[in-house]
């Protein structure tokens, strides 16, 4: 059979410890802050990030090099026979199509996964990779049928904070202000490809209503019910809310299964600290 094993990259919020206990290889994602390289969960902890983004610091994300990517190939092949790459979504980073251009000099031995997943709902795939490997499938297998669900996957964000919207140049610095004054919650939405906005609201508390609202239309609509996805709850720098969040969906989906992560640090890039998502991810079919 087969030796089949996988790799992804830090923006799955896979930490260290859970890859070593899964036996996958997690490439960290690399971050430039004030001109100097950082790497996701190796010399750059949650805790660290979160600081230097409160200091206003200057940081950008990045993409693993090619030499970095193809080194852990290289290893992994000495005693594997072919490699299931997962990295995050194409949509929001160009290291997919790398991983996919570097691919081609493998004869077939790395299949990159191109299905539009991040953070929880890409840790997801590299799980249902994880299953499809005990059920005796193929490398080719596999990245087929994590490809035949890559829109299969939904993610609800509400942020706490317009100031890196702004930032970014997502919206004007007249909509932030006024945003800011009216303590306005915007919630975004990442549907596969890119993060878009989804709905504005006025409290907190609405805010959480509408990603309910939505989430219970996308599962009841799109996966056929509750019983068919894994739903997750993620967050930036926001643990205890988290948890709340995460009681309050077990109430109203009348699930007990759900995973709290937090997000992955190259969206916090975008949206900032104290923002709180529900994610789903349809289950796969053996």
């Amino acid at each position: 059979m087969e030796k089949v094993t996988v790799v992804t990259d830090s923006n799955s919020d896979i930490t260290p410890e859970e890859a070593n206990a899964w036996g996958i290889t997690v490439i960290p994602m690399p971050f430039l802050i004030e001109g100097e390289t950082y790497y996701e969960n190796i010399t750059l902890t949650q805790e660290e990030f979160y600081q230097k983004l409160l200091e206003d610091a200057d940081i950008s994300t990045s993409q693993p090099s090619p030499e970095d990517v193809t080194a852990v190939w290289d290893q992994l092949l000495e005693t594997a026979d072919t490699i299931v790459h997962i990295p995050m979504s194409s949509g929001l980073s160009g290291s997919c199509q790398t991983a996919l251009m570097l691919a081609q000099d493998y004869d077939g031995k790395v299949q990159v996964v191109n299905n539009q997943r991040i953070s929880v709902t890409q840790k997801q795939s590299v799980l249902d990779a994880l299953q499809l490997i005990r059920e005796g499938k193929t490398a080719v297998e596999i990245r087929e049928k994590l490809e035949e669900v890559k829109f299969e996957s939904s993610i609800y964000i509400m942020l706490d904070t317009l100031k890196y919207l702004k930032k970014g140049g997502r919206i004007t610095p007249a909509a932030a202000a006024l945003g800011t004054a009216l303590r306005l919650k915007p919630v975004l939405q990442i549907q596969g490809e890119k993060l878009d906005a989804y709905a504005v609201a006025k409290t907190s508390k609405k805010g959480v209503a509408k990603m309910l609202s939505a989430m219970e239309e996308d599962i009841n609509t799109r996966f056929g019910g509750v019983e068919n996805v894994h739903l997750e709850v993620a967050h930036t720098n926001n643990e205890e809310a988290a948890i709340a969040f995460c009681q309050m969906i077990r109430e109203h989906f009348g699930v007990e299964d759900i995973v709290v992560d937090p997000l992955s640090l190259s969206i916090s890039c975008h949206i900032g600290s104290g923002a709180l998502a529900i994610a789903c991810s349809k289950k796969i079919d053996a």
